[in-house]
């Protein structure tokens, strides 16, 4: 048979003078105990308060007393206890092997949990008060749930290569495998949750929250990586909230007031139950409802957190939890366990004083206190099954069941190791020659993998980690008033990125007072037409709501940014679509166009009369003696200018393009040459001293200088057209300004349209400068006089227009240019025309031979 002191030899061999060896307490702990040829060690936290007496240097070390009994840890050391003796019973898994137990509590504190491992491994067959782990007759150890005290105990037994196996310490740093080389669990380390949590909280539209955690390695890790992770999601972590060790009143009143006054509705909390117990009822005192709290799995199912006095608090809460199972007869093993007198039973008999508040009989003495003697005594005989608490709930064991698999691990680790399946001839023994060593079982229970009872493998990885799955808890109650843990989901950590999570949101009941998902918010989401404004100093979360820009959209709720619209499109008026942008230009239908039209018609209408007049009166003196010939050109001029105005209205297109400048710069030029040429006549006639001069200068000399003159403009209109004609174009750079498209004439070469114009200009000034030198001509016959009012008129309204025309954009240029031609074709109409006109019609006494030469007196 294999007894206990085969491990004693069997575990690695180091000196005895090894800082290791410690000397025990002679007070020990609590136990839980049964002896067998492979006894595996157990830690569970049956106790979740401690509290330490004054330590002095010169005396003994300081005593640790634990209170708060644990009901739900208590039933993950019975699920332990189950496992251990269902193996037993298992003839197919370590056949003629019988397993043993040694359970200590470890109060879930790092100097109970250290002082409770030294006596675990403390061999009470020898006589020395030393215990040294190298020595150690525990092969492996079933331990810790919280990960402050594993990682203390999982670095004293990493040098001995003593396999640690955890059911609930998820720190991430116990993945360092330098550090805590023999450690391994059956639950996930917290960098699966957190990733689970973060994906949980930012797929529920929760993006300002709280988190509240605690002073040990579990929470600071776990509250340390959600935080990184949920900013980079694009969350802001509101506040956080460290409990204390050992909290006072005062600082758990800060705590509470912060929560309180904060805008942020949901807590995300990595902590114990235990740790968040005097917070907890803080709050509920305060009947401080409507947050929503998201739980990590250290407290998701915590049975402690579900009296009465917290439903107001914590109903609706989410969390991930791990999955769970209905271990078959694990309830009926729990409801018959008894206590008993018997040695390494007192954990047992603990908890039956505190499931029926009674005082064990093994307890009695006669010093004992009066109080304590009124408490009645356990008969040993109460029944169960009619309690209802945390320890008996089995329904859907968690915790439990990764106990459960750890049980199993080592089970099957120590069934590879001694050769159950292939033992010779006898096959249903195992060797059990031979001793083994720790290191040797450690290295068989990383490569341990077996498929469970409920289908589920169980393996370890390379970091001595199981498969990460998660089921998502919330809780609700049922129609007794009572609070139940329901699945709403699931969580794979290992499964495909996008496919991970799964949430039937559907039947999450929220936070009391919320019909729907809670909104926690700095700032209430920008609607659609708007963008966030970072505030100064505060998160990305707190911002103001701007609207976009003219030209600029965002069609969706809490957009960043506004998206520019594409060219020839424009923003609506609530900015959240891009419409096709409305085209300008100069129509017809406009009041400016109407306008301008009218007065185009009436400039035409009024040259038409003006040539019917002259016509009419074409023999008469005043007719002949201004050349009527050239007379009759310039009204046909000026008849051209006017109604090449009608080309610059309408929208734009290819041909208009092209004619409008050209008609406009010919039409001109040909106006001015007759001016020129009638100027020239003028003064040739009233030459005294150049007899012949008008002879020189005869009409045909006269139309040659008017074709002379025009042919210029002709050929640089031509060239103009040819070589870079205007051409109809969109133009969206006064969308921002006007939030319309300008439908206009671009002209690829803008010289072509100046050299126009400064040609038009050379013959106007030179008219000017002949008229302004026969101003002193005879009154009668004086026409010189016209023509420079009209030229300067021309000047004025031409220098006028090159800073109007540069300074207008769209319709409003054009409106511009054909009131330059307007202003200018009306005044050279008038100046010239109309005093002829008032002497044909009105004085016609004075149209006569003598009146033209000066000789008609008054």
């Amino acid at each position: 048979m294999i007894r206990n002191d085969l491990w004693i030899n069997g575990v690695n061999s180091v000196d005895s003078s090894s800082p290791q060896c410690v000397k025990l307490e002679d007070n020990e702990p609590l136990t839980l105990q049964s002896d067998g040829d492979v006894v595996i060690g157990g830690f569970f936290p049956l106790h979740y308060v401690v509290s330490e007496s004054h330590h002095s240097y010169h005396n003994k070390p300081q005593t640790t007393l634990c209170s708060g009994f644990d009901q739900r840890a208590f039933r993950w050391m019975m699920t332990m206890v189950f496992a251990v003796e269902e193996i037993n019973n298992n003839s197919n898994l370590l056949p003629g092997v019988k397993l043993g137990y040694r359970i200590m509590d470890s109060c879930d504190n790092v100097h109970t949990s250290l002082q409770s491992l030294f006596s675990l491994v403390n061999d009470k067959t020898q006589p020395e008060t030393s215990a040294c782990l190298s020595g150690s007759p525990i092969p492996a150890v079933i331990g810790l749930a919280s990960s402050s005290p594993t990682r203390a105990v999982a670095q004293t037994l990493g040098p001995f290569n003593i396999p640690l196996v955890s059911y609930f310490a998820t720190c991430t740093c116990l993945t360092n495998k330098n550090i805590y080389p023999s450690f391994l669990r059956t639950v996930p380390n917290d960098l699966f949750q957190v990733r689970g949590l973060v994906q949980l909280v930012t797929f529920l539209g929760w993006f300002w929250v709280g988190t509240i955690g605690t002073t040990d390695d579990y929470s600071q890790y776990g509250i340390q990586a959600f935080s990184n992770q949920f900013k980079q999601q694009g969350g802001c972590v509101a506040f956080h909230l460290t409990i204390p060790t050992s909290p006072t009143m005062a600082e758990i009143q800060e705590m509470a007031d912060r929560m309180q006054s904060s805008t942020a509705k949901v807590m995300v909390v990595f902590a114990t139950e235990g740790q968040l117990l005097d917070l907890f009822i803080e709050l509920a005192q305060r009947n401080l409802t409507g947050l929503q709290w998201v739980a990590s799995e250290a407290w998701v199912t915590a049975g402690l957190l579900t009296s009465p006095l917290f439903h107001p608090l914590l109903e609706g809460t989410l969390g991930f939890s791990f999955p769970g199972v209905r271990i078959p007869g694990l309830k009926e093993y729990l409801l018959n366990v008894r206590p008993s007198p018997k040695p390494g039973m007192e954990l047992i008999n603990t908890f039956w004083e505190e499931m029926f508040g009674c005082r064990s009989s093994l307890k009695v003495s006669s010093d004992e206190s009066k109080d304590a003697a009124e408490i009645p005594a356990c008969s040993g005989l109460e029944d169960l099954s009619l309690t209802t608490s945390s320890y008996s709930d089995v329904s859907q064991v968690r915790i439990s069941y990764n106990v459960y698999k750890a049980v199993y691990a080592i089970a099957h680790a120590l069934h590879t190791l001694l050769n159950c399946d292939s033992a010779g001839s006898d096959k249903r023994k195992c060797e059990k020659q031979n001793p083994f060593t720790s290191k040797q079982l450690l290295y068989y229970l990383k490569t341990v993998n077996f498929t469970d009872q409920f289908g589920e493998k169980v393996y370890f990885d390379s970091n001595g980690e199981p498969v990460p799955l998660y089921d998502i808890i919330n809780w609700q109650k049922d129609i007794k008033g009572k609070i139940r843990f329901i699945k709403v989901g699931s969580y794979d950590g290992s499964g495909p990125v996008g496919k991970q999570l799964q949430v039937k949101q559907s039947t999450i009941v929220w936070t009391r007072g919320q019909s729907q998902v809670p909104v926690s918010q700095c700032s209430p989401s920008c609607p659609p037409g708007s963008r966030q404004a970072r505030r100064t100093g505060e998160p990305h979360c707190c911002f103001d709501c701007l609207s976009c820009a003219d030209g600029e959209i965002s069609n969706q709720t809490g957009s960043t940014e506004c998206i520019k619209c594409p060219e020839s499109y424009w923003s609506d008026k609530d900015r959240v679509k891009c419409v096709a942008g409305v085209e300008e230009f100069l129509s017809f239908s406009d009041t400016m166009g109407i306008i301008l039209v009218a007065l185009t018609s009436f400039g035409v209408i009024l040259t038409s009369i003006v040539t019917i007049v002259f016509h009419h009166y074409r023999t008469t003196p005043i007719v002949k003696a201004n050349n009527s010939e050239i007379s009759f050109l310039l009204l046909l001029s000026l008849k051209l200018c006017f109604l090449c105005s009608l080309m610059f209205i309408g929208q734009p297109s290819v041909w208009t393009c092209r004619i409008r400048q050209a008609a406009f710069g010919i039409s001109f030029v040909i106006c001015l040459s007759c001016l020129l040429v009638k100027t020239i006549v003028v003064l040739l006639a009233f030459q005294s001293n150049v007899p012949r001069s008008r002879k020189l200068f005869d009409p045909s000399h006269q139309r040659a200088m008017i074709m002379c003159t025009t042919a210029p403009q002709i050929c640089l209109c031509a060239g103009w057209l040819l070589g870079a004609p205007p051409f109809p174009f969109r133009n969206p750079a006064y969308q921002a300004l006007t939030g319309k498209i300008v439908v206009e004439c671009k002209e690829p070469w803008p010289p072509g349209f100046y050299l126009v114009l400064s040609y038009i200009g050379l013959l106007a000034f030179v008219c000017l400068l002949l008229a302004f030198l026969g101003r002193k001509l005879p009154d009668t016959f004086n026409e010189a006089k016209l023509i420079t009012f009209s030229m300067l008129i021309f000047w004025a309204v031409w220098i006028s227009f090159i800073p109007a025309y540069v300074s207008s954009h769209g319709k409003f240029s054009v409106a511009v240019e054909i009131f330059a031609i307007l202003a200018s074709s009306f005044g050279l109409l008038l100046c010239i025309f109309l005093p002829k006109c008032y002497i044909i019609l009105l004085h016609p006494e004075r149209n006569i031979k003598k009146g033209m030469t000066g000789k008609f007196l008054k």
